[in-house]
């Protein structure tokens, strides 16, 4: 890679893209909602989720002063991030929150840049995040979970036209904020058939004494109110209006 290479990666990185067409912006906000609906398809792509519930976790435990011991991710979805410290107090509270939380605020920042045109920002950025995880991950499959995905975004960020880039982007962050939601719905029915005893939740009504029911509601009220934000910021302000009659 030359220097001439790097100055126009750079250039694009800090620089402004132009904002997708509407249709563009309608068509992938229907691809990432038909991708959380099909099970079979969100069976797949909640890796990803996964990767940033646990990289979430991650992070708030190093914030509040934990000792990461590292993160594991499973082929059935399901992950784990273990750190040391007090098994009580607002850090391990603040680090049990944060989990389910991280992928609609992930969503709601992406949604953030490309209101204002940062779509290429927002590739390198995602990439950037995903080789944090790596450094974190302590299990083969969580290793080539997450390589794989910083893999598709950085041959879509190197080698995609703009329109290409742009398409990715925008699914990418429709599909994080409406992926946010259907974990929640999962966790609370998983709960009430007695199958998470040690979920986000039950660790969190351990913690505080409050009702495992009520921080399942903080999480999905975390992730319908990205949705609805980052929705609103994601939809143009040319899309074809309806005939009023």
């Amino acid at each position: 890679m030359d220097t001439a290479t790097i100055g126009g990666v750079w250039h694009e990185v800090v620089g402004t893209q132009p904002h997708p067409p509407w249709w563009l912006v309608a068509v992938t906000g229907g691809a990432a909602l038909v991708a959380v609906s099909i099970r079979s398809v969100w069976h797949l792509l909640r890796n990803v989720v996964t990767i940033a519930h646990e990289g979430g976790h991650a992070f708030a435990a190093l914030v509040t002063g934990r000792q990461l011991q590292g993160i594991r991710l499973h082929s059935d979805t399901s992950g784990v991030t273990v750190s040391r410290g007090k098994p009580h107090g607002p850090g391990m509270i603040v680090t049990a929150f944060a989990g389910y939380v991280t992928p609609p605020l992930l969503g709601l920042g992406a949604a953030a840049l490309l209101a204002v045109g940062h779509i290429t920002a927002l590739l390198w950025a995602s990439i950037v995040l995903l080789a944090a995880v790596l450094l974190m991950v302590r299990n083969a499959y969580g290793v080539v979970s997450v390589v794989t995905t910083g893999a598709v975004v950085f041959a879509v960020s190197w080698f995609g036209t703009a329109t290409v880039q742009a398409a990715f982007a925008y699914a990418f962050t429709w599909f994080l904020l409406l992926a946010g939601a259907r974990p929640v719905v999962e966790l609370q029915s998983k709960r009430s058939r007695g199958r998470a005893p040690d979920s986000d939740a039950d660790q969190l009504a351990r913690l505080t004494g409050m009702p495992g029911l009520l921080w399942v509601f903080g999480f999905g009220v975390v992730a319908v109110a990205a949705l609805l934000a980052g929705g609103s910021w994601l939809l143009p302000d040319t899309m074809p209006q309806l005939p009023s009659w």
